[in-house]
């Protein structure tokens, strides 16, 4: 075995492995660092709107105000659900997985509309960031009260449009805008698990929606997606930061993995976490209850003290969302429809560029051996 074969054997999971290029981002440079098509994701979510920021990953450069105007009005216009589909999500077990929902309906979509010359990979990017928020929420609702809900809403933002079906009401502009700016810095990541899984299945010339359910299915783990929704577990189980600090410490007593920090690339921070908490902060104030973020800092704190690691996007994302009120499992939903974009830009990237994905492994079983016949042995 050669020197970089067995290293690459050593290492596991591809680490350090680059199997192409892009130009949709660059992820942990200098270990630390994420930008969009050159603008750094801070940057971003305190000027842009997430519609600008999606604009930005698939046509690579910012809109202007007519375009922008343009293209969130082709998303609203596209958040209706076809009656086919509703009749799938009412058929959907209750105690579904809303990650499993999410997955089930991009799959029947791309059959009742399925990729054309007509409805192209650009049209389909458009339905399905203004569709999936509708398909969470109606299935949500059919399921918890029994209403067919009116998927539109007046709201220009995706942010918006789905805290409005969430809530029933218009959420606010606070809740909207910090909602917003979690779609931002969830929009891209490089050639993660879920984008590596989406250009792999468009390389065999799959169809669009193929490249996107793959996608769904691997953010849907814990060890990519997930870790929000077992981030807020974690917090929700301590009473106060000191409670919170007794128990992390017995954790890593216990050799537990605390989910929400650490991250493959970045070495030193995740750029996006400080925005997000800052967020989560906000939120908390409007609320005049600060329990849960004092809990996440105080367990932000017990972590780089004891261990050296810094919290990535997903821990403060999960004290924002739920105060804005949305249920835990709704959690990495939300990434789906923000990484969308990420995903769709990667998609017409690859599709640009095509060649069949097919590594190879080191193999590890048994040497060739004769097989005996079954009454010999």
């Amino acid at each position: 075995m050669s020197d970089k074969t067995n290293a690459v054997a050593k290492a596991g999971g591809l680490a350090g492995v680059v199997v192409g290029n892009t130009s949709v981002c660059t992820v942990g440079k200098g270990g630390h660092g994420l930008h969009y098509r050159g603008y750094a994701v801070e940057e971003l979510a305190e000027h842009a709107c997430f519609e600008e920021v999606a604009y930005l990953l698939l046509n690579g450069e910012l809109p202007n105000t007519d375009q922008l105007t343009d293209y969130r009005a082709r998303i609203k216009a596209r958040r209706e659900v076809p009656g086919a589909l509703k009749d799938i999500l009412e058929q959907l077990p209750a105690d579904s997985h809303p990650m499993d929902v999410m997955r089930t309906a991009c799959s029947a979509l791309g059959c009742i509309e399925p990729e054309t010359a007509q409805n192209n990979q650009e049209k389909i990017t458009d339905r399905l960031l203004g569709i999936f928020p509708s398909v969470l929420l109606y299935w949500h609702h059919f399921h918890t009260s029994g209403e067919r809900i009116d998927t539109n809403t007046p709201e220009d933002s995706i942010a918006g449009h789905f805290l409005h079906l969430l809530h029933g009401k218009p959420a606010s502009e606070l809740q909207e805008r910090a909602c917003d700016a979690s779609l931002t810095l969830y929009a891209e990541h490089g050639f993660n698990a879920s984008t590596f899984a989406s250009r792999v299945a468009v390389a065999t010339l799959a169809d669009f929606y193929s490249g996107i359910t793959a996608a769904i299915g691997t953010l849907s783990g814990p060890l990519h997606g997930g870790a929000n929704e077992q981030a807020m577990e974690l917090i929700q189980r301590f009473n106060d930061p000191d409670d919170a600090e007794a128990g992390i410490l017995k954790a890593l007593d216990a050799k537990e993995k605390i989910m929400g920090f650490g991250h493959r690339v970045y070495k030193v921070c995740d750029p996006r976490s400080d925005v997000i908490k800052s967020w989560s902060k906000k939120l908390a104030d409007s609320l005049g209850d600060d329990r849960l973020y004092r809990i996440s800092e105080r367990i932000e704190a017990v972590m780089m003290r004891e261990k050296k690691l810094f919290p990535n996007l997903d821990f403060f994302s999960a004290s924002a969302y739920h105060q804005m009120g949305i249920p835990t499992g709704m959690f990495t939903p939300i990434f789906v429809f923000s990484r969308t974009a990420g995903w769709a830009a990667h998609i017409v990237e690859q599709r640009a560029d095509n060649k069949l994905i097919r590594p190879s492994a080191q193999y590890i079983g048994p040497e060739p051996r004769a097989l005996t016949p079954i009454g010999q042995r």
